[in-house]
């Protein structure tokens, strides 16, 4: 293997965090502040990009580091290597409520395409990358943008989701309907493409969207009940009636009472 051998517990419900065990020299990579806790021992260095190559010269670091901007992430990565003798162990944390998806790579053929904002950590030696979609559609009305991430190697790797996850098995030619926001990732088996909502009834008053995500199997597919998009919007749909006192939540004539209050603040 060329990654890294770990072990790890995933502790939790609804707010989950994953404690990895290190063997003296095993190392581990993670995004910027998932960090939650560490033994002492255990050495922490910011690298540019995953760090996954070591012979790949600076300007190589350079472009690995640039290319995760176009996912939106930051250009470094935090890896965390025990330096002593004995096993050390270092906790990684979901950064909203959710699960955590351990993710072996040797089970999908040693690549895994994700959401661009859904991996957390992964073993020393996985590579993280961008996918970019062959597919204009896909890229302007998939929700994920162009790019989406895909981790590569022979270690483990975990990625974070919200609300309850699902895992689909499709078979060869088998095709499955998802909401763009909710595939968390899918096996590099999979093909995934953008399909219009028919009929202008539900085009209009859907409520859904425009669009959904149409996989094709033969893979697996990840999916969550709660993308963190979603939540975001029902968060600021009713920010502003949070930001003062709100005298009509829980009355009968909710926001109608604070008109006829005088208060137009929302």
């Amino acid at each position: 293997m060329t990654a890294h051998e770990i072990d790890y517990t995933i502790y939790g419900e609804e707010m989950q965090y994953v404690e990895i065990e290190l063997d003296p020299q095993e190392g581990v990579i993670a995004e910027a502040g998932s960090f939650m806790m560490m033994d002492d021992g255990i050495k922490m260095e910011t690298i540019f990009g995953d760090g996954s190559q070591k012979d790949q010269g600076f300007m190589g670091k350079i472009f690995g580091a640039g290319k995760r901007l176009l996912t939106g992430e930051s250009l470094f990565m935090t890896a965390f290597y025990n330096e002593v003798v004995g096993k050390k162990r270092v906790s990684f944390a979901s950064p909203y409520p959710g699960k955590i998806i351990p993710i072996d790579l040797t089970e999908y053929g040693g690549k895994f395409v994700c959401q661009k904002d859904a991996f957390l950590c992964a073993a020393k030696g996985v590579s993280v990358g961008i996918e970019f979609s062959r597919k204009l559609g896909r890229g302007l009305f998939g929700g994920e943008g162009f790019i989406m991430q895909k981790l590569e190697g022979d270690g483990m790797a975990f990625v974070h989701a919200g609300g309850t996850t699902a895992r689909k098995v499709l078979q060869p030619g088998e095709k499955l309907k998802i909401d763009t926001g909710c595939i968390i990732g899918f096996s590099k088996g999979v093909n995934y493409d953008i399909e219009l909502v028919g009929g202008i009834k539900n085009t209009i008053f859907g409520g859904e969207g425009l669009f959904f995500a149409n996989l094709t199997g033969p893979g697996v597919v990840y999916i969550q009940s709660l993308p963190f998009s979603r939540l975001a919007n029902r968060v600021l749909a009713v920010a502003p009636r949070a930001v003062g006192k709100s005298r009509g939540e829980g009355s009968i004539l909710g926001g109608l009472g604070d008109l006829l209050d005088g208060d137009n603040s929302f």
